[in-house]
């Protein structure tokens, strides 16, 4: 972001010390000694204007108050300004500008105005002319200071305005930086979820069969061969689907919607569906599970994501039931389309055995259940996993679907 060309700090003292010579230089008209030391003074106050506007105006007020009293003792009848009296005018701004409470710029603008009153005697009788022309000039002097206070204010609430501005920037920018941090954290654990269910299940499959290969290969070598054979289709497949996700990563393929990537041309991670899950459920077979599926209903309404969530909690509990029960467990997986909600229940009798006793391969974790959870989480569904009462597990999802509701 291409920040705006505001001035230095050192550009800020430059220009007080430039105000503090040009009240100083007004002091060389005068001849008496204490119009040199007040306008002096002044000229020194006025150095520190920024960092104490408000003690500045207080110093400032005092000092022209007590040139007034020393001016009316040595000649009754004076009331004329001086020429330093500017810093007065100078700090009245400064107040105006940079003080944080309104009430101190309208306490500014009465102490100009008491100062000028005083400056030229009153208001007077008005019987002759001069003291109408001394009352014209008190009044435009008057209009001046405060002309002087409204432009001064302009300025301050301008200031006050970019300040607002400049800290909803900073805010929209820290926002925007909050939520592409949340972004990239969402879509992390989404690829972690895709690798986990695209490795763990290739390579369980794999594993069992080149294990039944490695035993077959001597006794039944068509059989070995066929383990072989499902063995390099998983790991194409497997393969595939890496690429597909290496691509998303390097951003060399791009969703082909605007919306949510629910529709057509959506990205190669969500390219399976139900329409897949036939021949998941081959691939698991001939992996040894024996595996029965059972559809009731049509799956109307469901989305592509939400397809692709069904699919893929379905891959994960068979490649579960391999792992954790053997390639002899039997599976039953049901998906149901009732109401609006679509209902997946995969079962497994844990090969006969109780829940700890079967045998688990190596890299097995609890990473597929919470991924598993994270995806039911997302389109508002329930998800339940647990033993069931005796050997074998159980896994529930219901979901509903986009379009009802």
């Amino acid at each position: 972001m291409v920040r705006p060309l505001l001035p230095q700090p050192w550009m800020h003292r430059a220009y007080d010390l430039a105000l503090a010579v040009l009240v100083a230089y007004t002091t060389l008209f005068y001849d008496t000694g204490y119009d040199q030391l007040i306008g002096l003074s002044m000229a020194l106050a006025v150095v520190f204007r920024r960092r104490a506007p408000l003690t500045v105006m207080a110093v400032v007020a005092a000092l022209a108050l007590t040139q007034y009293l020393l001016a009316a003792l040595a000649e009754p009848l004076a009331g004329e300004l001086t020429g330093y009296d500017i810093a007065l005018l100078i700090a009245m701004v400064t107040v105006v500008i940079h003080a944080e409470e309104t009430w101190k710029a309208y306490t500014a603008g009465a102490i100009v105005v008491v100062g000028t009153v005083l400056a030229f005697g009153g208001i007077s009788s008005l019987n002759s002319a001069a003291d109408w022309d001394e009352f014209n000039e008190n009044l435009t002097f008057t209009g001046i200071c405060a002309a002087v206070w409204l432009t001064a204010y302009v300025l301050r609430t301008r200031r006050l305005l970019v300040a607002a501005l400049e800290e909803r920037a900073a805010g929209a920018e820290r926002e925007r930086a909050h939520l592409v941090r949340l972004a990239a954290v969402e879509e992390r654990a989404a690829i972690a979820r895709e690798l986990h269910d695209v490795v763990a299940h290739s390579l369980a499959v794999m594993i069992i069969q080149a294990d039944g290969a490695r035993y077959a290969i001597a006794a039944d070598q068509d059989k070995a061969s066929k383990a072989m054979r499902a063995v390099a289709g998983t790991g194409r497949d497997a393969l595939e689907d890496m690429r597909g996700i290496v691509e998303v990563l390097r951003g060399t393929k791009r969703s082909g919607t605007d919306g949510d990537g629910d529709g057509e041309g959506a990205d190669d991670r969500r390219r399976v569906g139900l329409a897949h899950l036939e021949p998941l459920v081959e691939r698991a077979r001939a992996a040894g599970l024996q595996v029965d599926l059972r559809v009731e209903g049509e799956p109307q309404g469901l989305s592509t994501a939400e397809e692709l969530t069904l699919f893929r909690i379905a891959q994960e509990s068979m490649t579960n039931a391999l792992r954790h029960a053997g390639p002899e467990a039997h599976v039953t997986v049901t998906l149901e389309f009732r109401d609006g909600t679509a209902v997946l229940e995969v079962l497994d009798d844990g090969a006969g055995k109780l829940a700890g006793s079967a045998p688990v391969l190596p890299g097995s974790g609890g990473n597929g259940l919470v991924g598993m959870r994270e995806r039911v989480d997302v389109h508002g569904g329930r998800f339940t996993a647990g033993p069931r009462l005796g050997p074998g597990w159980q896994i529930k999802v219901e979901l509903p679907a986009k379009a009802a509701a």
